[in-house]
C-alpha cells in the first residue's frame, strides 16, 4: 500500500501536487483504471493498513493512502474538482458523511453487497455513503456513586436529580450534535430543547475536554456521570498503563433507553467520489470492506462495533454486553444539524 503523508497532502505546492497526482494514476493519460484505489481518509488507525494491503493482495488493486481531517479532505477534493484523483472518502460521524454528500463530492452507487450486508438504517438511502463501523453513545458512571439501576434514559438526565453531577464535552463536537439531531427526529423541537435545558442545569462543570477528559473526571469524582462514546472507554480498558486501567475500574458502562427505542448509534464510513477515476475498484474496495471477515478488522481498529450481522466482537465489547440501538436512519443527523446547533446555543450548551 502507497500512503502520502498529511504533510504532503496539505502542502499546497504545484511540484508536490504534480507528485501526488502521478502517484495516484491520474496525471498519467491513459493510467490504468482499474488497478488502483485512491482513497482519501480522516481515519487514522495503523490496523487499517493490513486491510488495505490484503485488499491488494486478493484483488491486485493498489490503495494510494491519503490521511487529512475530514473539512481538510473534503476541501481538497472541492478544490480539485473534475481533475481530483480521489475515488473513495472514509470519514466517521454520519454528520459529516451528510455534509460532504450536501456539498457534492458523492456519487450515488447501486451496490447489492453493500445494500444486503449493511442496514438500511446506518446508510443514505440514496446510496452516497454506506456505514462502515458503528459507535455507541453511552452513560458512564462512577460505581462508587451511582447504582446503574437508577440509570435509564437519555431524557432522564435532564431529570434535577442529577444536578451538578453530569460530564460531557462541548457542543461543538459532532458527537453531540449527531445526538441532538437524532433527538430531535425521535422526540421533535420542544421537548428536545427542554430535553438540553435540563442537560445544562444538571453539569458538574463547563464542558471541556473530549470524551476520556469526561471520563477521567467522572471516575475523579468531579461528576458522577458522563456522556461518551463507547469505544473511549474501550482504549482505557484495552491500555497498558496502569493510571488508564484505575480510571476503568473506578466506572461503569450502561447503554440508554433499553426499553425504549434503543441507544443512540453513530457510524464511520465511506462512499464513492463523484469524479472518482477508478469507480469499479472503488466500488469493489467498498464491498471488501463490508465483507465479515474484513468487518472483524476493520471495527476492532477502534474497538468499533461491525455494521455486518454476526462479525465476531473484540473480548472488551464482548464484555460491554449486548444492547438494542435506536433504529432512526443516520442520515437525520444530516438533516437535523442546523436546529441541532440552534437549539443548542437556545438551550446554552457551551
Amino acid at each position: 500500500m502507497s500512503k502520502l503523508s498529511r504533510r504532503l497532502f496539505l502542502t499546497g505546492g504545484t511540484a508536490i501536487a504534480a507528485a501526488a497526482l502521478t502517484e495516484m494514476g491520474r496525471s498519467r493519460p491513459g493510467a490504468a483504471q482499474s488497478g488502483v484505489v485512491n482513497l482519501y481518509s480522516a481515519r487514522h488507525y495503523n490496523t487499517d493498513n493490513a486491510l488495505y494491503a490484503n485488499f491488494t493482495k486478493q484483488t491486485g488493486i493498489k490503495v494510494n493512502l491519503i490521511e487529512g481531517t475530514a473539512d481538510a479532505l473534503v476541501e481538497r477534493i472541492l478544490s480539485e474538482g473534475a481533475n481530483s484523483p480521489a475515488d473513495v472518502l472514509l470519514t466517521v460521524d454520519a454528520g459529516n458523511l451528510w455534509q460532504a454528500q450536501q456539498r457534492g463530492v458523492f456519487a450515488p452507487i447501486n451496490s447489492a453487497a453493500l445494500n444486503q450486508r449493511i442496514p438500511a438504517s446506518l446508510r443514505d438511502p440514496q446510496g452516497h455513503w454506506y456505514g462502515l463501523t458503528r459507535r455507541a453513545r453511552i452513560i458512564i458512571y462512577n460505581k462508587d456513586r451511582v447504582n446503574p439501576t437508577q440509570l435509564s434514559t437519555y431524557e432522564d438526565l435532564a431529570n434535577p436529580k442529577w444536578r451538578g453531577k453530569i460530564l460531557v464535552r462541548s457542543s461543538s463536537h459532532i458527537y453531540n450534535q449527531s445526538l441532538v439531531a437524532a433527538m430531535i427526529a425521535n422526540l421533535g423541537e420542544p421537548k428536545t430543547l427542554t430535553w438540553i435545558e435540563g442537560l445544562m442545569s444538571n453539569l458538574a462543570r463547563s464542558p471541556e475536554g473530549n470524551d476520556t477528559a469526561q471520563i477521567s473526571a467522572c471516575a475523579a469524582g468531579v461528576g458522577t456521570i458522563a456522556i461518551a462514546n463507547h469505544y473511549y472507554l474501550a482504549r482505557l480498558k484495552a491500555s497498558n498503563k496502569p493510571e488508564d486501567q484505575a480510571i476503568a475500574k473506578k466506572v461503569g458502562l450502561f447503554f440508554p433507553d433499553q426499553r425504549g427505542r434503543g441507544t443512540h448509534v453513530n457510524i464511520s464510513g465511506g462512499g464513492v467520489l463523484k469524479n472518482a477515476p477508478h469507480r469499479d475498484a472503488a466500488i469493489k474496495f467498498l464491498e471488501y470492506l463490508s465483507t465479515p471477515q474484513v468487518q472483524q478488522g476493520f471495527a476492532e481498529g477502534n474497538y468499533e462495533y461491525p455494521v455486518v450481522a454476526g462479525v465476531a466482537l473484540s473480548p472488551i465489547l464482548q464484555s460491554f454486553g449486548n444492547f438494542k440501538a435506536d433504529p432512526v436512519n443516520v442520515a437525520s443527523y444530516g438533516r437535523n444539524q442546523k436546529l441541532a446547533v440552534q437549539l443548542m446555543d437556545r438551550g446554552r450548551w457551551a
